[in-house]
């Protein structure tokens, strides 16, 4: 038979190695996170005037920065608006029309016609500023895989014609560019309903 002390140090012995196994059960279990995006923080939307072109003017946001288009220098007013924050570039084009505006129409419906096979689906939007003589269509590309999120062209018929195009300068997660592309096309939006002509 054990002795009253025995039992009494067979007791804590037992209390202890309990004590032991419940604080290294109570450890936080990993378990995997669900998915997640990079947090992006939006700048304070703030409009400049870009008055230094040859043939029309614009307002951009104070966080995009105006370069030439290097891949097309014979072309003086081709220039990108840099988006550097978010690894993007709207790259616009512009033409005199000189009895060629079907030609510089169908090439604007044939680049966003390109993205057809990537698309899951596309939008368009009209622009009709008749004061200023500015019409034109927004184009808006969705889907997984789509080079250009947003397309566009506006002119006055007569003799100016500018085309742009959004493309992001990283491959990434179309539902992760989402809320990018969204804040940009404000931006884009802004730009074509201050575009004048000179």
């Amino acid at each position: 038979m054990m002795s009253v002390c025995s039992v009494r140090l067979f007791r804590k012995m037992i209390s202890f190695v309990l004590a032991v196994f419940a604080l290294l059960s109570c450890s936080d279990v990993q378990q995997p996170k669900p998915r997640g995006y990079f947090r992006i923080d939006f700048p304070e939307k703030e409009y400049v005037s870009l008055d230094t072109m040859t043939y029309f003017s614009f307002e951009i946001p104070n966080y995009s920065e105006i370069t030439p288009d290097y891949f097309s220098p014979q072309e003086k007013n081709w220039i990108n608006v840099e988006f550097r924050p978010f690894k993007s570039t709207l790259h616009l084009s512009y033409k005199t029309i000189n009895n060629n505006l079907d030609t510089l129409l169908n090439d604007a419906y044939t680049m966003v016609t390109k993205h057809i096979a990537k698309a899951s689906g596309i939008r368009d939007s009209v622009v009709i500023r008749s004061n200023e003589n500015v019409y034109g269509l927004v184009y808006f590309l969705d889907g997984e895989g789509v080079a250009s999120p947003l397309q566009f062209y506006v002119t006055d018929s007569v003799s100016h014609f500018l085309r742009g195009s959004l493309y992001y300068n990283i491959t990434a997660n179309y539902d992760s560019l989402q809320p990018v592309t969204d804040f940009i096309m404000t931006d884009v939006r802004h730009l074509i309903n201050t575009v004048e002509w000179k």
